[in-house]
């Protein structure tokens, strides 16, 4: 046996040889290759999956190397998926690992790449790509493993179009928010300063310049009950960043003169923003009268190294400063030869004069990207090692000027980023999790080995599936489970059903179809109209598109009389609104973009056109945009319709579930029998003063008081007439009043069977 073979063939032993020559020719695709990603590739290797695709867009960095155990220090800086490619294709030599370095976002990513694979399994820690990996999957009808992991906690959830729910189905919880004056002007907490940074500051300096939106935000604001005069003073602010952004995207490097000194970015902006805009609000003395107000920051007295932080002449505060700062009351001068020994060079806090330093190297470095290549904005992202540097220096030196504790580059990393801890035992467990859930979604699917030279069609122009997981409609998926791990160490694992699409859902529950086309030649209309229908010669494309008793087109059906069964007129066309993402570029009122070509409205390869019908009686179609095949006649028509043209569903109407309030409580009902009322026998209990215990029938122990039992349970319907307090039974039928309602009756003694003429039936004669 060669070490080959041998290595899978537990593999094979454990899963049958079917399943497991299945494996070889399933192709899958692997997002993400950190934490999670490491393990999985490394699990899928051995488990026999011989056609890996891996994509990430990440480098490594030095402190994934205690859990991604595929990277080696010499490999810091190099790209994820490469390294980890080629380090687990020694596990297997016949496995073929296909590494991308790229962001699974781009558009050569489309429809058409997905639908090459068999299954999409995610290990992705981004909110948004995450998003995205769905929408794709949930367009090209491919199952999808979605993982994610939190400490000692994890989860792995299937995803299948129509089958299961997907990953927007539920809604996700939104970001923590701060009040704007909070970020803007009060800051109290590092992460005020960390949001401050990276959500505000790097967009007014190097995002786009959009008063409209500063605009909205302040009015938001102000309709929440903010500070009026501060709201007032912080439009004035954002205003006065005109000059800076234009020297931002002028800058020249190693300039001379002393104009172009004097107009040096990282000076104008730290005066704007650490200078004039704290001295702008100390100016409003109500402000600061139950606060501590923050210091103005000297540029050329930090850089000489003569400034001094002193807080109100506090000791107290010159003591916080020092240790904010981590200097003596002379910023930059302190010795830190002895800390820098014990931590990493990211994990140690800078001095006021380093973050200064910090500040204005990160930001010429983001002004040369901005003035020297073709890139408008720029934003934050805690890889990006520029823009890392810029919020780390920003919102120390703003901490500095607030009296706030710094924090390292580490854990501003950590913080802007969302960084949640990993562990890699974690990891591991969660990645075999997955690879279950793949091998559980290609036996639910019948076996469908591709046939490698199977011709393109040239109506359609797609491309054979590789695809070994059938689609929902001939697979069983009613056995996929949600896995999780929890808190318990009897029970470490716990597995739910899989929950169904919400009817509501914006992502799975939409019609998605392909349009492939020359972008310079069609135009909106061609598209918009072409997958509706409404254009001429189309209806023969209609046939069998038909769902829920209505055509495609919105025409009604017509009975064998020829009448229409539907009350309302669905030969008219239906007001429709046409987006792109979020830009919206037709509404019923304003049809100006349809005659222009999807180029001109920069609706790129992979783009999605949403057609939303403006009445809510039909799913949103979603047009994803492709690319025409090598094939096609350049005297063709530049685009290719769907054949036939997608079916459009009827939306769901569910009613809003709204539970009756009654003005009253209602009464708790028994689950007792209830008593009968005071004129039937066995109701009084007497209890004679002298033993007690004496029951007699009605009339007996004349003189002696008579006491009801409370009934259990109930609320009495009557109720006292001096008072409002519900009269409460307390007790059950007794053993008497059961027997008699049988027909029996239960007697004291011998005395008492002369009053009865029935037979009697001596139980106990002694």
């Amino acid at each position: 046996m060669s070490t080959a073979v041998g290595r899978t063939k537990h593999a094979e032993a454990i899963l049958g040889s079917e399943l497991h020559t299945r494996l070889s020719f399933t192709k899958v695709l692997v997002v993400g290759a950190g934490g999670i990603g490491c393990e999985l590739l490394k699990t899928l290797v051995l488990t026999g999956f011989t056609q890996i695709t891996l994509l990430d867009l990440d480098t490594i960095d030095l402190s994934n190397l205690n859990r991604q155990f595929l990277f080696r220090t010499k490999d810091v800086k190099k790209p994820k998926s490469i390294t980890a490619a080629r380090a687990a294709s020694s596990f297997n030599p016949n496995v073929k690992i296909s590494p991308i370095f790229g962001n699974i976002k781009d558009e050569e990513y489309d429809i058409d790449w997905f639908k090459g694979f068999g299954v999409v399994l995610n290990a992705l820690d981004n909110l948004d790509a995450r998003r995205h990996v769905n929408r794709m999957c949930m367009a090209a009808e491919v199952p999808l493993v979605e993982s994610g992991t939190a400490g000692y906690l994890g989860q792995v959830q299937p995803l299948v179009k129509d089958a299961t729910e997907c990953f927007d189905c539920i809604p996700k919880p939104t970001p923590k928010s701060f009040p704007v004056c909070t970020i803007r002007s009060t800051p109290s907490q590092p992460i005020h300063c960390i949001v401050w940074s990276k959500s505000y500051l790097m967009g007014q300096l190097f995002g786009r310049d959009e008063d409209a939106g500063e605009t909205s935000e302040l009015d938001e604001a102000e309709n929440n009950g903010e500070n009026v005069e501060e709201i007032a003073n912080l439009r004035k602010e954002a205003q006065s960043f005109s000059r800076v952004r234009a020297a931002i995207r002028s800058y020249t490097p190693n300039s001379t003169s002393t104009a172009d000194q004097d107009n040096d970015p990282a000076k104008l902006a730290f005066q704007k923003i650490f200078s004039s805009d704290i001295q702008n609000l100390l100016n409003m003395g109500d402000m600061w009268k139950h606060r501590e107000p923050p210091v103005p920051l000297d540029y050329n007295q930090i850089i000489s190294g003569t400034f001094i932080l002193d807080r109100q002449g506090s000791n107290k505060a010159k003591e916080e400063s020092n240790r904010v700062n981590g200097a003596s009351s002379l910023n930059g001068t302190g010795n830190k030869k002895t800390a820098e020994k014990v931590v990493m060079k990211d994990q140690r806090k800078l001095t006021l004069k380093e973050n200064l330093v910090l500040f204005n190297t990160s930001v010429q470095s983001l002004s040369m990207r901005l003035s020297t290549s073709q890139v408008q904005t720029i934003e934050f992202d805690k890889d990006d090692e520029d823009t890392l540097d810029f919020v780390t220096a920003a919102s120390n030196l703003r901490s500095a000027a607030y009296g706030i504790e710094g924090k390292s580059k580490w854990e501003v990393k950590e913080m802007a980023g969302n960084i949640i801890p990993a562990i890699a035992t974690t990891n591991a467990i969660i990645a075999g999790l997955i690879v279950l859930q793949a091998l559980n979604l290609l036996r639910a699917s019948p076996s469908t080995r591709p046939s490698s030279s199977e011709p393109v069609n040239a109506t359609t122009a797609a491309p054979s599936s590789s695809s070994t997981v059938a689609s929902p409609a001939s697979a069983d998926y009613s056995l996929l489970r949600n896995v999780h791990i929890q808190l318990k160490p009897s029970v470490p694992l716990s597995s739910v059903t899989c929950s169904s699409p919400n009817p509501n859902c914006g992502v799975c529950r939409d019609v998605y179809t392909l349009v492939r086309c020359d972008r310079t030649q069609t135009t909106l209309r061609d598209v918009v109209q072409g997958v509706l229908g409404w254009t001429s010669g189309q209806s023969q494309n209609r046939e069998g598109a038909i769902e829920n008793g209505q055509s495609q087109n919105g025409n009604r059906n017509e009975n064998e009389n020829g009448s229409n069964d539907d009350d309302d007129d669905g030969s008219e066309r239906k007001e429709i609104s046409v987006y792109e993402d979020k830009r919206i570029l037709v509404d019923p009122d304003w049809d100006d973009n349809l005659d222009r070509t999807l180029d001109s409205l920069n609706v790129g390869r992979g783009k999605f056109i949403s057609i939303v019908d403006e009445e809510g009686d039909w799913e949103t179609v979603q047009v994803v945009i492709g690319e025409l095949p090598a094939s096609h006649p350049s005297t063709a028509s530049p685009y290719i319709l769907p054949s036939p043209l997608p079916k459009l569903v009827k939306r769901k109407k569910i009613k809003p579930l709204v539970p009756s309030v009654p003005s009253t409580p209602p009464p708790r009902l028994s689950l007792k029998r209830s008593l009968p009322t005071d004129a039937d026998d066995g109701d009084v209990m007497i209890i004679d003063g002298h033993n007690g215990n004496g029951r007699t029938r009605d009339g007996d122990g004349e003189g002696q008081r008579a006491l009801k039992k409370p009934r259990l349970g109930a609320y009495d319907n009557q109720r006292d007439a001096k008072t409002t307090t519900p009269t409460m039974d307390l007790t059950s039928p007794g053993k008497r009043k059961r027997l008699e309602e049988d027909g029996l009756v239960l007697m004291d003694g011998p005395g008492e069977v002369d009053e009865f003429e029935e037979d009697v039936i001596v139980i106990d004669d002694d």
